[in-house]
């Protein structure tokens, strides 16, 4: 999942604005882009003047260039070094046919050089660029500042954030989910809607348990899908005490899994757990689910479709696993302090030291014997994100809430995989869940991309998103 992000640059520029803005603004802007390891399309001086946009011709030029990498740019940065011409700009986004993020930048003007020679009047021409855009309805984002220099660290800054938006906006392009087995008839809380995700280029490939278990079935222990798994499975989590017969079992699963996951071209998956594996196979998913999260391709337990995309979401904005929890207990009367929890198939990422054991809830039912596989252990500390998205059939759209908050220390003796969650004004952010109807699981994550994942779910994929103690509201 991990790849060098291209930016299409366009460099605005107006004919009575000193030319050598242009060609410097330019200049420094492609340095900027190379100093953090992103590759940028950009008309060469020798295609336009200065290879700025300002002129009808040049707004076709840049669309064209565009057009011609239109399976590379991941997103657009408008850069202003003068006021530039605003309909040049825009023009050359719609020629493109383009639909990508848009970052909008413009350089500040120094105080002492403000006379004619070099006087840029970006902080203008910025609001004149996005007026024209949002006539045009190209949605945009900005930088942090309403002017910043593309050689500073705030610049920087606003280039992982803008990164980050592109990564969830164009990861979530003609995505396709794996639905491995039947919801868990416990769990109306996982119900979704694919009408709505199919309607948002969000695709869902279904797979009844019954087929995962007969390819199983056909498969020996000396085939070497089998064999690989089993090494990957050993070499990823310690697996002391655990029967040799188990891990077979959990080797043809996740052989059995990753052959269908390419053959449907899914990323990410979403497992029936809950028991049917347990009773008719005798082992739990959640080592192989593990260790598919820990590669970035995202899974959730419990054919949780919309909770295993706002994990992606996550791993997306991040480029580090996300885990699927529960919103599972108090902790103690602290009132901003929770402990989530799942039984586990957290990531290794998540864990200060983990090991491979048998599922304690379930083990009551159908026996110990029948439930090894759970990646247990304390969720180390650190940031956190969090997200989740919803399906709302009632009104027809996609929504969510996403926030940050920190995985503590705090004391915890319990079983599975367990953290204690601290998050400012959490009651406020729990009735909000209450209130709306969110479901109990969430996604999360050791990472603070609340808000380029805020940015692009709303701005880009255009859903209803509750952003708790949004720092910027």
């Amino acid at each position: 999942m991990k790849k060098q992000l291209t930016f299409g640059v366009i460099v605005g520029s107006r004919g009575f604005f000193p030319h050598h803005l242009a060609k410097e603004g330019r200049e420094e802007m492609i340095k900027a882009l190379d100093a953090d390891g992103y590759k940028c399309i950009v008309l060469s001086p020798e295609q336009t003047q200065h290879g700025a946009v300002q002129t009808p011709d040049d707004a076709r030029h840049c669309a064209e260039l565009f057009k011609q990498h239109r399976e590379e740019i991941d997103g657009i940065i408008v850069t202003l070094p003068n006021f530039g011409e605003e309909r040049a700009i825009v023009d050359a986004i719609r020629l493109s046919t383009l639909k990508v993020p848009v970052l909008v930048q413009a350089t500040p003007d120094r105080a002492d050089i403000m006379k004619i020679a070099n006087r840029r009047d970006s902080f203008c021409g910025k609001m004149s660029a996005c007026n024209n855009l949002m006539q045009y309805g190209i949605p945009y984002s900005l930088t942090a500042l309403h002017t910043v220099s593309p050689s500073s660290d705030a610049f920087k800054k606003d280039l992982a954030w803008f990164a980050a938006v592109c990564r969830v906006v164009n990861g979530f392009k003609n995505l396709r989910i794996g639905a491995i087995g039947a919801r868990p008839a416990a769990f109306n809380t996982v119900r979704y809607s694919e009408k709505l995700l199919e309607l948002n280029g969000i695709s869902v490939e279904t797979l009844d348990l019954s087929e995962i278990l007969g390819r199983i079935n056909h498969m020996n222990d000396t085939d070497d899908a089998a064999q690989s798994k089993l090494a990957a499975i050993k070499s990823y989590v310690a697996t002391s005490g655990i029967p040799e017969a188990a891990l077979m079992k959990m080797a043809k699963l996740g052989a059995v899994i990753d052959g269908w996951m390419k053959e449907t071209y899914c990323t990410i998956s979403a497992i029936q757990c809950w028991t049917s594996l347990e009773e008719y196979f005798g082992v739990v998913p959640c080592t192989v689910m593990s260790m598919m999260s820990e590669n970035l391709f995202s899974s959730a337990c419990e054919t949780d479709v919309v909770g295993v995309l706002s994990m992606y979401g996550l791993a997306l904005a991040s480029q580090t696993p996300s885990a699927l929890l529960d919103w599972n207990n108090n902790y103690g009367e602290d009132p901003d302090k929770a402990v989530c929890f799942h039984c586990s198939n957290l990531p290794k990422h998540f864990f200060a030291d983990v090991r491979m054991d048998y599922q304690e809830i379930i083990a009551g039912t159908v026996g110990k014997e029948n439930t090894f596989g759970t990646c247990v252990g304390r969720v180390k500390a650190g940031a956190m994100s969090y997200l989740r998205f919803s399906t709302d059939d009632f009104d027809g759209k996609i929504r969510g809430y996403v926030g940050e908050g920190e995985f503590t220390n705090d004391p915890l003796e319990t079983f599975g995989g367990a953290g204690v969650v601290r998050i400012p004004k959490l009651q406020k952010l729990l009735r909000m869940i209450c209130e709306r109807g969110f479901e109990h699981h969430v996604a999360a994550n050791f990472s603070t991309v609340a808000s380029p994942v805020y940015e692009a779910a709303t701005r880009y994929l255009g859903w209803d998103m509750h952003y708790h103690e949004d720092p910027n509201a």
